[in-house]
């Protein structure tokens, strides 16, 4: 159960994104959606496998404690995360165009504050180069949640294969209903994410 519940916290935002995607009229080919998620998974599975290891080094009182700091630190941020991001955006909005260059992290954090960016030729269509910004982006949070998760003993092999089939179907989902149901988004249920990280943090006591 807490496995389906912190998968569920990590693809709330792509879930949110791809709504906004939808509405916009941005296509994210299969193909992409594909290797978003197959680095999504990636990063989750780098973060469990560095958790497991330090885990092995650290005196048995610590792991429990790290892991209830790490998903209520996160869990609070994420209640606020749309304030956060309206508060950077005012800092980080320019009039110039986006330049786009590999491991360009301005542009990365322009992504992760604004996903609909990551299609910074406006085309309408995401490209390879694009999907890799806008998967690094969404994924940020993989990497304190899998830490975490490694912490309470979680079979990360089930949790990285259903991170990657519910981060497909997350984007497929919302590219749906954004673009048959609603026609513009400004929706943020990243606070979803926070109560799902809060409950864990809070079970695990």
């Amino acid at each position: 159960m807490e496995t389906i519940i912190l998968v569920f916290s990590l693809v709330i935002d792509s879930f949110v994104a791809s709504i906004a995607y939808g509405a916009d009229k941005i296509k994210i080919p299969n193909t992409y959606i594909i290797v978003m998620n197959i680095i999504s998974a990636g990063i989750l599975a780098l973060s469990l496998l560095l958790g497991n290891y330090i885990e092995d080094i650290l005196p048995s009182y610590l792991p429990k404690f790290i892991s209830f700091s790490i998903f209520t630190i996160l869990g609070i941020y994420k209640l606020f995360e749309g304030v956060f991001k309206k508060f950077m955006n005012k800092y980080t909005n320019t009039t110039k165009p986006l330049t786009f260059k590999l491991f360009d992290f301005k542009f990365a954090l322009e992504v992760y504050l604004d996903e609909k960016k990551a299609d910074y030729d406006r085309s309408k269509n995401i490209s390879l180069k694009e999907s890799i910004y806008l998967a690094i982006a969404l994924s940020i949070d993989s990497l304190a949640v899998g830490f975490g998760a490694s912490f309470i003993n979680v079979n990360s092999l089930f949790m990285i294969m259903t991170c990657f089939i519910f981060g497909i179907a997350s984007i497929k989902i919302g590219s749906y209903i954004g673009k048959n149901m609603i026609s513009s988004s400004n929706n943020n249920l990243s606070w979803v994410s926070g109560i799902c990280l809060l409950v864990i943090a809070f079970l695990k006591l």
